[in-house]
């Protein structure tokens, strides 16, 4: 019968046209009839480009049965009570909650703030934060403060939900990369049990939210290149590719280490755009249709949403607040800090303020505070807010004898380049002045003081003499290229006499100068630095009523965007400073130091990793570059490894997590700044998927018993060591003993000796009352006398009798617990409003008195009164008021020769002095000796300026 049975033919083409392949028109392929093949030739078939049938290939290369549904279940459940495990614990800041809880605040205020990190996280926390009715006032100020009115458990729920989130797309990851599922749940565990993972998600931390994109963006990308495995430009395919992008645009805003996650799935995605330029079965046409896909959706798309997050932060953050200072005057005209139009017109007599272009454009500033050294005389700074203390008036100095320009009612004489101009301040009538003294903090050769010097009255020396140098001006204006124009022109100061140039740059000044920035005179002055302009000028006596007006031009989203990115990566890049628990990369993987988060109560929270699951990690990593580059000089000598199919596939494997570990490692080896130990978690992330797959690899000739008594082994061994360390994680109570079997590595420096003895010892501690209270005694109540009263008790509050500190904090043996460094934070005390020449009514009247020999200058001045001058504080005691009463009689002057004997500049200083003090100075010094008080006259200032420059050896002589 079968013999009478002719076998079917496939029917063949019309006479005339070539011979087809049916499925030739599909990219990849289909491969017929694959039900005859075996495991190992399908995935060969896979690897040359062809695919499986439909039928066989779930959603993104996932088929998990419903068994796994379930153990997958149990496992998330594992992980939230892992993760939320008496998460209210400490009921105090942690760590950098002092940072990202702050920054929640600033978002339902509305105040503009900075931050070197992108918004998205910080987004997500405050959203939290406000549905459970936070009001921002909560400060956030130091770790250890306890929470008051704050829904701290729900902004901690967000980075405890996302690293729950993490475990299962550890699993499903390495499910859709063809791993068995005892292995996708040995990963699973493992992030579960993860110390340093677990610790970082139960605060207000960015660095959870930020492994929970990485990781997803890493299962969107696997479950695309699945589906561009089997069939390209399906429902199922676009769908992937645009999770991915928008995954992309979510984990770099989160933080820009996210960029290392685009470069992950760059170099992937240029792979296979590689490959399939050298598949001649893609034509040109095809293969630029992949391109622009990948294009759009894996460039675009983050861009867009990334760019989303800026645009709602700044549509959040629209009024003024504490990141002014560190935006441009356009930027800041949007955060309803606006200025009012300004003239236009700049001439001698103009009262106008000053603004440095390059370092956040401070104003050049000074106040009634003196120097506590160099010349002794007033401060000149650069401050961040609009103050009367910015307002300077332009003088003529082109004349001798100095004659004043009378611009109240002489034509108006604009001021150009070569104009010879002097800086009178506004408030304390000083002039803007220099000479050949070393500044208070950039001491070098090179520097010059700037200073305010003078008195009313006096008209000032060569000192106060600079030389408008016009750097350019604004295209839309001609006239500010050749004239001062407010907004407009940028210049530079020559000064006269050294020929320095008026600079500043981000130094700031000590406690004494408020922490304002440094101005100086520099001789090798970058130009960025030395550049300035005029931000606002009144009117001059001379200018119409309708005198043009101008003011800065309102910026649009892009231009907010771009200069807010150059202020963060700038600001980045300048973090050098040291942390008392930073450290590099070179000790992450082998978990050589941990981080102090938190200590309170003889209780600590330290960032520290599963021992077992860090090192088996690093050991994955190293053993993977080993086994591969055996592999490549074997295949050097012949052999063909790469032709076993198992060899293709575990290869591809453990290749593509070993570049998502090396690219988000190996990078911070570039960086300069500071880091910590919590930078390393995107990789971690990938080592412990390497790890398990090198598992499954090793494992893959045993049966699936023996394979999952391993997995339970290694489970339990994580499981174990998490429970060692879990109290550090949680804050829980500790005792010395375990603490110390603990130190595993003697660089492990959480504090043993300061926990108790016994863990019953912890239950028998009072707890302690959050608030300060005022320590207050009895008065009276005695039988028969009068009635008894509470009042303060002044004995305890005492400095010498300190109160009782709030709880019993834990002092390590090399420092407590602290944040990173905010370099966006500002100080407001230090940072107010210097004191008017008006409002300094509790200050005495500044006197100064400098005597001048014919070789050297001897100043007497009274120590006590001085010390109580130079504190910064611009007040006195009655006692020291009235002290210097009795001066107030005599004329005080100041004196600044141009170059003075000793050699070291201008040697004057302004000192507070008193009568009697002053008859001691004279009686020290020999009448005949004694130069009269008063400022040297303009001759005979350049005559002893000449003198000195034909004797200079008389400077050093006593």
């Amino acid at each position: 019968m079968s013999g009478n049975v002719r076998a079917r033919r496939p029917a063949s083409p019309p006479p005339g046209l070539p011979h087809t392949a049916p499925t030739s028109h599909n990219y990849p392929p289909a491969v017929s009839r694959k039900s005859h093949l075996d495991a190992d030739e399908r995935r060969e078939a896979v690897s040359k480009g062809y695919s499986t049938s439909r039928r066989h290939h779930g959603f993104g290369g996932l088929q998990i049965t419903s068994g796994e549904w379930k153990l997958l279940a149990v496992v998330l459940m594992v992980a939230t009570c892992v993760r939320l495990f008496r998460i209210s614990k400490p009921n105090s800041v942690v760590f950098d909650e002092v940072h990202f809880g702050k920054f929640a605040g600033r978002y339902i205020k509305t105040r503009y703030f900075v931050d070197v990190h992108p918004p998205l996280a910080k987004l997500l926390i405050t959203l939290a934060a406000f549905l459970f009715g936070f009001d921002g006032d909560f400060d956030f100020k130091d770790i250890g403060k306890v929470f008051e009115n704050t829904p701290y458990v729900a902004m901690r729920m967000v980075p405890a939900t996302l690293g729950v989130a993490t475990v299962p797309l550890s699993y499903l990851t390495l499910r859709a990369l063809d791993c068995r599922a005892t292995t996708a749940l040995l990963a699973s565990l493992f992030i579960t049990f993860e110390n340093g993972l677990v610790t970082q998600s139960r605060h207000i931390l960015l660095d959870s939210p930020l492994v929970f994109f990485t990781a997803l963006t890493t299962f969107f990308f696997v479950g695309f290149a699945n589906e561009d495995k089997q069939e390209p430009f399906t429902e199922e395919w676009w769908t992937w590719l645009v999770l991915t992008g928008l995954s992309l645009g979510a984990v770099v805003s989160c933080k820009w280490v996210g960029l290392f996650t685009i470069a992950t799935v760059g170099v992937c995605t240029v792979l296979q755009l590689w490959l399939l330029l050298g598949d001649l079965r893609v034509p040109a046409r095809l293969w630029m249709k992949h391109f622009l896909a990948r294009a759009l959706c894996l460039i675009v798309v983050p861009i867009l949403f990334y760019m989303t997050m800026f645009q709602l932060h700044f549509l959040i953050l629209g009024s003024s607040g504490e990141g002014d200072a560190f935006m441009s005057s356009e930027f800041r005209q949007t955060l309803g800090h606006g200025m009012k139009d300004t003239y236009a017109d700049i001439g001698i007599g103009s009262e106008v303020s000053i603004r440095h272009l390059n370092t956040q454009g401070g104003y050049l500033h000074s106040h009634v505070h003196n120097y506590p050294g160099g010349s002794g005389q007033q401060q000149i700074t650069l401050y961040p807010h609009r103050d009367e203390n910015n307002l300077w008036r332009i003088l003529n100095a082109t004349v001798d004898n100095y004659p004043q320009y009378d611009y109240e009612n002489l034509p108006m004489e604009f001021i150009k380049t070569g104009s010879r101009i002097k800086l009178r301040h506004i408030t304390t009538d000083k002039a803007l002045h220099s000479h050949e003294v070393r500044p208070p903090v950039s001491d070098v050769d090179f520097q010059n003081e700037v200073s305010g010097y003078g008195m009313a009255g006096f008209v000032g020396d060569l000192n106060d003499d600079w030389v408008v140098e016009i750097e350019k001006g604004d295209r839309s204006d001609k006239e500010s290229g050749k004239r001062l124009r407010t907004l407009r022109t940028y210049f530079k100061l020559r000064h006269l006499m050294t020929g320095c140039y008026l600079f500043s740059h981000k130094v700031k000044l000590p406690e004494w100068g408020f922490e304002q920035q440094e101005v100086t005179c520099n001789k090798n002055a970058v130009k960025e630095n030395s550049l300035w302009y005029i931000e606002t000028a009144e009117k001059h006596p001379q200018l119409p009523a309708n005198a043009p007006k101008v003011n800065y031009k309102i910026p649009g989203f892009l231009s907010k965007f771009w200069e807010l990115q150059h202020v963060m990566w700038t600001t980045n890049a300048g973090l050098t400073d040291r942390h008392l628990y930073d450290s590099r990369p070179s000790t992450w993987p082998r978990l050589r130091r941990g981080i102090n988060f938190w200590v309170k109560d003889h209780r600590q929270i330290y960032l520290i990793g599963n021992p077992f699951i860090w090192w088996s990690s690093t050991a994955a990593v190293a053993v993977y570059v080993v086994v591969r580059g055996f592999l490549i000089l074997r295949a050097k000598r012949g052999y063909r490894d790469f032709d076993n199919s198992k060899v293709v596939k575990y290869d591809s494997l453990c290749g593509f997590l070993f570049v998502g570990w090396a690219l988000h490692y190996l990078p911070f080896f570039l960086m300069g700044r500071q880091l910590f130990l919590h930078h390393y978690f995107p990789a971690l992330y990938f080592a412990i998927l390497l790890t398990c797959a090198v598992f499954d690899l090793v494992t893959s000739t045993l049966r699936p018993r023996v394979r999952l008594q391993i997995a339970a082994v290694l489970i339990i061994i994580a499981i174990l060591n998490f429970s060692k360390f879990s109290p550090l994680a949680y804050g829980d109570p500790w005792t010395k003993k375990k603490c110390s079997s603990a130190q595993w590595v003697k660089t492990w420096d959480f504090a043993c000796s300061e926990f108790l003895d016994d863990t019953s010892q912890y239950y028998a501690l009072t707890v302690p009352t959050p608030n300060k209270t005022i320590p207050v005694a009895t008065i009276g109540g005695e039988p028969g006398g009068r009635a008894p009263m509470v009042v303060e008790d002044k004995l305890a509050q005492d400095p010498g009798h300190p109160p009782e500190q709030d709880g019993q904090s834990t002092v390590l043996p090399n420092g407590g617990a602290e944040p990173g460094r905010d370099v966006f934070a500002k100080d407001d005390q230090k940072d107010s409003k210097s004191l008017t020449a008006a409002g300094a009514d509790t200050a005495p009247p500044e006197k100064a008195i400098s005597v001048v020999t014919g070789e050297q200058a001897t100043v007497a001045s009274d120590q006590g009164t001085e010390a109580k001058a130079g504190d910064g504080t611009g007040t006195t005691s009655g006692a020291a008021t009235s002290a210097t009463s009795a001066a107030e009689k005599k004329l005080n002057t100041e004196v600044d020769p141009v170059i003075p004997p000793s050699g070291a500049g201008s040697q004057s200083s302004e000192k507070v002095v008193d009568t009697e003090t002053k008859s001691s100075a004279e009686e020290v010094e020999p009448e005949g000796l004694r130069k009269p008080e008063g400022p040297l006259g303009h001759e005979e200032a350049i005559a002893d300026q000449i003198a000195h420059e034909l004797y200079p050896e008389a400077r050093d002589e006593p």
